[in-house]
This record gives structure tokens, C-alpha cells and sequence, in this order.
């Protein structure tokens, strides 16, 4: 939660992860609920850019493992003047707005847990880029939590670039240089009243083709940010939502309608009808406003994760729970692992090109379980997170 090899969609590229499995809840709540469905639209269900297919390896070296944390991960020849090409000065902020943001988390989230500290492994890649990932584990309020960052260049394949920019079919072949950028994160507290959040904000670039000089440089933001709790408390959704709509309206009155609207249908487990969470904001392949719009668009959404987020678990994090609870707790992050493994563009994107696997997979949360044919009891707590997720809510 929810970044090493950043790609242009998606979760995050970003430890490997222990299943626990037990059969758990009482047969009186086995009971199948009568929760009203909404029609999913036929983009959600037949195969579309959300499940990104990518037959040719991109082309980037392995990661070399770093002592200490450089100062910059951008290539010489991208400079730091901020006077330079507009591309390379947003290559730079972008950089450097994403480490300070890992920076404030981390120390957020030490401060919360009051005892852990976060790991941190620093590495680079020989032809430039790198990053910085961070994980912390068993602490007292978090069981996992991942805040990674990443400048990565590299060459991508026709077939990749189409897959993850839905570009022509009839493109020209040919290598394609790319540039991306990242921060993503995924926090996933102990407590079952505490939600897990997830957020991931990202730059990208493609360069010319080498069979086709001169032709213009693509670039795009996206990201977002969403919460999947377990259980339903909605001072607490609409505090997040809240958050999310004042970043969006700074910008445009029309983002967070729209974001929101983008983040229900792309979080969307297909094979079971259902969202992974209780959503956010979400939007991908954003190039159509202003540069310099986009790049502080993203930087207040990034830095809009503290006061969405910390509040909600300092609130929750000793709220007294049962066996039971933590039961259901369980049940939800498989469906969590559910969504990243199968539909995820960010996460398969990762697996399939060749990416640091500990930072793709960093996402998952430690323990999960899969209950065969678990319903939750009409009425209870859990039916209406479950039909809250069934059918999406506007919460503010």
C-alpha cells in the first residue's frame, strides 16, 4: 500500500506474504445476504485496459543495492535547473516532491505506532534510476507498512507501450525510451477497526521511438488514494472522502465526481461483483490539463494522505475487538490479494516486465484467509461493509 518500477497504470510496482487458514465464523452467520446488486457495465466485465496483457519483457537492468540514500536518482543529463525544458524540471520536482512526502509518512507512521521503525533498502540501476523502499513490520499499530519511491528509466517494447497506454494497434514498431516516477503505499493496521489505505501518485514519460525521429514526447500523471476498512464507521469514510474532495476542488470542481466515480470501477473484483474497498479518488493517463497544473494537482493529493488518513487510525487503533472481527479482518485482505494479483495494471505490469519483485508484491498484507462460501449474516456489521462495497455510496 500500497513503488519500484513505476509504470504508467494501475496499483503501484511495488515481500513475500504468509496465508493463515482456518474455517472461523459461527453457522449462524453463513447466512446468504440479500444484498441488491447494480448493474456492472460491460466495460467492467469483458478484458480492457484494466487487465493489461504484456507479451514482450521491457528492457531494464537489475537493481544494484545502494549504502546510503543519493541525492538524486535523476540522470546527469536530466539536470536540477529548474530553468531547463519544462520535462526535465518536472522530472526533478516530481522527484522531489515524492521523497519528501515518503519522508513525512514514514515519520507520521513511526510517530502512530510508537515503537517500530521502518527498514529501508536503497538501490540503483546502472543506466540510471532507482529508488528507496521502505517497510515496516509487526510494529504495535501496523502490521505492514510499505511507502516506497522510484525514478526508473528504460525501453519498452510496441506491445507494452500499447498495452499501458492503449496506443494504436498499427503503431510503428520499435523500442520505446520511457521515464517514470513514483511514490505508492500500503498501510495495513493490526486493528480490524483501523483501515487499511492505499495511495500511489506517479509520472511518466515516453521518449521517441528510434525508428521515429522526431516524434513528440508522450508524458501522463496518475494515481490516487482509497481506503478499505473492514468495518463501516462513516465519520470516518466521509472524513476521507472529505479530504479527497478538498485536494480535487482546488483544482477543478469536476475531479473529485469524476476521481471518485474512476476509483469505484477500477478497485472492481469482477469474479466476485464487488469493490475492494469503500474507495477514494483514482485517475490514470492524465495529460489533457496544464503540465504545471497536473504536477501540483498530484502534489496536494500526495500531501492530503496524512490528514485523510492519520486521524482515522489514531481513532481506531485501541478500539477493543474480538476473535471474530479479526476473523472478518482476515476474510477482507484476501479479497484485498484478490484484486492486486489478478487485476491490478500496476502489480502484473510489474511481475510480467521484470520488476523488483520484494517492491511489487510489498503491497500484500502479512496474514490473510479464504473461508469457503463465508456469508455474512444479514443485517450484521460485516453485510454492510460487504453491500457497501457491492454498491458503491456516495458518502459526502
Amino acid at each position: 500500500m500500497p513503488s519500484t518500477c513505476i509504470v504508467p497504470s494501475g496499483h503501484s510496482v511495488f515481500s513475500p506474504i504468509r496465508f493463515t487458514s482456518s474455517s472461523a465464523f459461527p453457522s449462524s452467520q453463513r447466512l446468504k445476504p440479500r444484498i441488491q446488486t447494480k448493474t456492472v457495465p460491460s466495460s467492467l466485465r469483458s478484458p480492457s485496459r484494466v487487465g493489461l496483457v504484456v507479451r514482450a519483457a521491457v528492457s531494464m537492468e537489475k537493481e544494484t543495492p545502494e549504502s546510503e540514500r543519493p541525492p538524486t536518482f535523476l540522470r546527469e543529463s536530466d539536470g536540477h535547473d529548474y530553468a531547463a525544458s519544462s520535462s526535465s524540471s518536472v522530472r526533478a520536482r516530481f522527484e522531489k516532491m515524492i521523497r519528501e512526502v515518503q519522508d513525512s509518512l514514514c515519520s507520521a507512521l513511526e510517530a502512530v505506532d510508537g515503537g517500530a521503525k521502518f527498514k529501508e533498502d536503497v538501490w540503483s540501476r546502472p543506466g540510471g534510476g532507482g529508488g528507496i523502499s521502505r517497510v515496516l513490520q509487526d510494529g504495535a499499530v501496523f502490521e505492514k507498512a510499505g511507502v516506497n519511491v522510484s525514478v526508473v528509466y528504460g525501453v519498452m517494447p510496441p506491445e507494452a507501450y500499447r498495452a499501458a497506454k492503449a496506443a494504436p494497434a498499427d503503431q510503428k514498431p520499435g523500442p520505446v525510451p520511457f521515464f517514470a516516477a513514483g511514490i505508492s503505499s500500503v498501510l495495513h493496521p493490526k486493528n480490524p477497526f483501523a483501515p487499511t489505505v492505499h495511495f500511489n501518485y506517479r509520472y511518466f514519460e515516453t521518449d521517441a521511438p528510434k525508428d521515429a525521429p522526431g516524434a513528440p514526447r508522450q508524458w501522463w500523471f496518475g494515481g490516487g488514494t482509497d481506503l478499505t476498512p473492514s468495518y463501516i464507521f462513516e465519520e470516518d469514510v466521509k472524513h476521507f472522502h472529505s479530504i479527497q474532495k478538498r485536494a480535487c476542488d482546488k483544482f477543478d470542481p469536476t475531479f473529485y465526481p469524476r476521481f471518485k466515480k474512476w476509483c469505484d470501477d477500477y478497485f472492481y473484483i469482477k469474479h466476485r461483483n464487488e469493490r475492494r474497498g469503500l474507495g477514494g479518488i483514482f485517475f490514470d493517463d492524465l495529460n489533457d490539463y496544464d503540465q504545471e497544473m497536473l504536477l501540483s494537482f498530484a502534489t496536494e493529493c500526495a500531501n492530503s494522505v496524512i490528514p485523510a488518513y492519520i486521524p482515522i487510525v489514531e481513532k481506531r487503533k485501541d478500539t477493543a475487538f474480538t476473535d471474530q472481527h479479526k476473523a472478518w479482518q482476515q476474510l477482507r485482505r484476501g479479497r484485498y490479494i484478490e484484486f492486486n494479483l489478478v487485476y491490478d495494471r500496476g502489480t502484473t505490469f510489474g511481475l510480467k516486465t521484470g520488476g523488483r519483485i520484494e517492491s511489487i508484491l510489498v503491497s500484500l498484507p502479512l496474514t490473510a484467509r479464504w473461508e469457503y462460501d463465508h456469508k455474512p449474516e444479514e443485517g450484521s456489521e460485516e453485510w454492510k461493509l460487504l453491500d457497501a462495497c457491492i454498491n458503491p455510496k456516495e458518502w459526502i
